[in-house]
């Protein structure tokens, strides 16, 4: 099996891992978490430079999901990784549970920011970048935002500020399903042309297919060549990518399966 199968194959059991938590759940947000789950795959499997036995590990590339909301996907990608063990899954959500609907960094191994309202990541991400270079350390920062959540102001008041101190060590991603909770991001408030307006902000801009994983890597690689300036990675995807009766739903932002449904999305996953 080559690289590319490999990780596609991780990807439907990352999926799976997201059904599965929302399930259990009965409560979390599907749709957004399996339409970055190809992107968090890449990036833990393949790119991220990171150790799951020394989480704290000081050289270790950053991964802030900015859209934290969709925690079920990065809880899979850790879990699968080696970071905890896979069936603590199961008890998202739960008030005893480490795994809570948004990731807290004191709880969980492997999270880089404890997130909470949208629009705070970039910030963040721009943080650990300048440490980084003040440090003169080798690792990369890379920030997932939601195409809805650049909606928000702070987006674009920390965009200046990458910009601004030249952070070449900073890849941000763009998860551009065109759904938000209320509908598409167009009706609610459009920030479209995304990439004209990061371009505009000084980002170097690589449009991708978010759901090919070759493109994927490749677009890692070139932003990793990006000298001078940060990067913006604007990946097209399908909200509920995977499950046929999720996907480009708006209603799955934030819904939990029955029982019929969820068995239907586990065999389509198989």
């Amino acid at each position: 099996m080559g690289e590319i199968e490999k990780l596609e194959t991780i990807a439907k059991t990352v999926r799976r891992g997201i059904i599965e938590q929302v399930y259990s759940a009965q409560s979390g947000h599907p749709g957004g978490s399996l339409s970055v789950a190809d992107i968090l795959t890449v990036l833990y499997f393949y790119e991220l430079n990171i150790d799951p036995k020394n989480p704290k590990w000081e050289d270790r590339d950053r991964m802030i999901l900015s859209k934290g909301h969709c925690s079920p996907a990065l809880y899979s990608c850790l879990a699968n990784r080696g970071f905890f063990e896979p069936k603590e899954l199961k008890s998202f959500r739960n008030i005893k549970s480490n795994l809570q609907g948004h990731p807290d960094m004191n709880k969980v191994p492997g999270v880089d920011m404890t997130s909470g309202s949208l629009g705070q990541g970039l910030s963040v991400a721009n943080g650990i970048a300048i440490a980084g270079k003040l440090d003169n350390k080798d690792y990369r920062v890379y920030c997932i935002l939601g195409d809805g959540e650049i909606e928000e102001g702070q987006i674009w008041e920390a965009a200046m500020t990458s910009k601004k101190y030249k952070l070449d060590n900073l890849c941000v991603i763009v998860d551009n399903n065109n759904l938000q909770i209320d509908g598409t991001i167009e009706e609610v408030m459009s920030p479209y042309p995304i990439d004209e307006k990061f371009k505009s902000f000084g980002f170097q801009i690589i449009n991708i297919d978010g759901h090919d994983i070759d493109e994927i890597i490749k677009a890692f690689e070139v932003a990793k060549t990006i000298k001078g300036k940060p990067t913006c990675i604007i990946a097209k995807t399908i909200k509920g990518k995977g499950v046929s009766f999720m996907e480009n739903k708006a209603e799955w932002h934030g819904k939990a399966p029955k029982e019929e449904e969820y068995n239907e999305a586990i065999k389509e996953l198989k």
